[in-house]
């Protein structure tokens, strides 16, 4: 027997439910990157290579999408790590820790560069310290790479989270009693358990490390071909007036983006199976 092309549900009312989703997805997401095609396809793409085909535009989107990516291996790094401890670990000022993880979620992203300048700079507390030790940090491309990891670093933590509370510690105890080491155990029965929540958590953050703004523009220093990013020559092309150019570097960032997320999804997929085999 033929299975149903629509599964029911316990939950009511699928058709008023489906509706107001797929309006809300419309309204979200279709409309405006439908509008961002639209205005790229008025532009012409002989228009939208000239914009795109200078070494600024160029030198930007390298430096967005490099930086964004090492941000976000950082932060896959490191923010399990930090969920590894918050959740099968206790100390004094652990909930203070887990509840500071949530601190770029609230704090608005132009606060968070002004702050971070502000520690940074050169005469600032740790900026003063580095610069002693001949680094300077703000106004670099370190200082960039510092903004990122502040704003993706909870995409990760938060994603693993509730996967590390899943995993049992009985089955890194089984493991230890059938003689396999700490670090045998972690390679081989750990990580493929953390592995699809982990690149979730790598995709949100490289997500919101692309296309980041506010946090960035005050420590970056915004040098052409040093220190521009991507989103700020957006805003300089609508400040302009030009919206055909800035329609033509999101489309660039929009297909390189789409490109690094396919690639990450299709991980996923084999990671997900890989597990399922095993």
């Amino acid at each position: 027997m033929r299975a149903p092309l629509i599964q029911r549900s316990a939950m009511p009312g699928l058709g008023l439910s489906a509706g107001i989703t797929l309006s809300m997805l419309s309204l979200v997401v279709l409309l405006p990157v439908g509008a961002l095609l639209w205005q790229g396809a008025e532009f012409g793409a002989a228009n939208i290579w000239d914009t795109l085909n200078r070494d600024r535009v160029w030198a930007a989107l390298w430096l967005s999408f490099r930086l964004s990516f090492l941000a976000a291996m950082f932060n896959l790094v490191f923010g399990v790590l930090l969920a590894w401890v918050l959740v099968r670990y206790s100390f004094p000022g652990r909930r203070l820790l887990d509840a500071a993880v949530d601190l770029p979620f609230a704090l608005p992203t132009a606060v968070a560069g002004i702050a971070l300048t502000a520690l940074y700079a050169p005469n600032g507390v740790l900026g003063s310290l580095a610069a002693d030790a001949g680094w300077k940090i703000a106004y670099t491309q370190w200082g960039i790479f510092l903004a990122l990891v502040f704003v993706g670093l909870p995409f990760v933590t938060r994603t693993v989270q509730p996967v590390i509370d899943e995993i049992d510690a009985e089955i890194e105890e089984a493991s230890a009693s059938l003689g396999a080491s700490r670090l045998y155990t972690l390679r081989n029965v750990i990580l493929p358990m953390l592995a699809p929540a982990a690149l979730t958590g790598f995709a949100l953050a490289l997500a919101r490390a692309v296309g980041e703004y506010g946090s960035v523009i005050f420590i970056a220093g915004n040098i052409p071909l040093r220190t521009e990013i991507a989103p700020l020559l957006i805003v300089i092309q609508l400040e302009e007036y030009n919206y055909g150019g800035a329609a033509a570097i999101g489309l660039a960032m929009l297909l390189i983006s789409f490109l690094m997320l396919l690639v990450i999804n299709l991980i996923q997929i084999w990671s997900r199976r890989r597990i399922g085999h095993v």
